[in-house]
């Protein structure tokens, strides 16, 4: 099932909550999606957790390494570095028609980041972004991370939000890139709200951030993969 609201095409945002998906099936769902959309097609957010994975943006093109400590590692085709991705954290794919809007990929990002610290400041907590290292941090922490990619004027890829999750991970990589660089989540900021509150809190923010109006939360499978 997908729960969409409209108001004008701009406006309208399709709202898909799948749970727990393999990294790679989202992936290619998320090109075929974009591949085949029409210029009328409504945006879409995904917003989902995947099983334990790390992932490598475009720097890191042509890497042969297939594990790290027996978590898998996938190649992928969005900016930036190295990152993880497990239980307990949050990953939104903002699938957005920036050429219909008028936007770029610039404008995406900070959008993308002005949702998490939104959403933090309603927990009282104070976060900020980073020059040239885009993402959200509290007190030089990371807190999301986030990787685009744009093609045929249409985003995807998005923001990963650690709610509560083993941030053990994060400590066998340069996370995106960045040596030492530390990370935290909700839980250990004592935001204990749970992850499915964590996730509608995410998903208020995201669509008003993004000029949407108002947000649904529900269930519903991806898209198929085109053949």
């Amino acid at each position: 099932m997908t729960l969409a609201f409209t108001t004008s095409p701009g406006d309208t945002v399709a709202l898909r909550t799948p749970g727990c998906v393999d990294y790679v099936a989202a992936f290619d769902a998320m090109r075929s999606f974009t591949d085949a959309r029409s210029p009328r097609a409504p945006d879409e957010i995904w917003l989902l957790e995947h099983p334990p994975v790390f992932t490598m943006g475009l720097k890191g093109r042509g890497g042969a390494r297939k594990h790290i400590r027996d978590i898998p590692l996938v190649y992928t085709d969005r900016g930036g570095d190295i990152t993880y991705h497990g239980p307990g954290q949050w990953v939104a794919y903002v699938l957005v028609d920036l050429q219909r809007r008028g936007w770029g990929a610039k404008r995406l990002v900070q959008s993308l980041e002005q949702a998490i610290i939104e959403l933090l400041a309603s927990h009282r907590i104070r976060s900020e972004r980073r020059a040239g290292a885009p993402g959200v941090y509290v007190a030089g922490a990371k807190i999301a991370s986030l990787g685009l990619r744009v093609r045929r004027g249409c985003s995807y890829h998005g923001i990963a939000f650690n709610v509560d999750m083993d941030l053990a991970p994060f400590t066998y990589i340069d996370p995106c890139g960045y040596p030492g660089q530390r990370v935290t989540q909700l839980v250990d900021l004592d935001v204990r709200c749970g992850l499915a509150d964590a996730g509608r809190d995410l998903l208020e923010h995201l669509t008003r951030a993004l000029g949407y109006t108002g947000s649904h939360s529900g269930t519903g499978d991806l898209p198929p993969p085109s053949p």
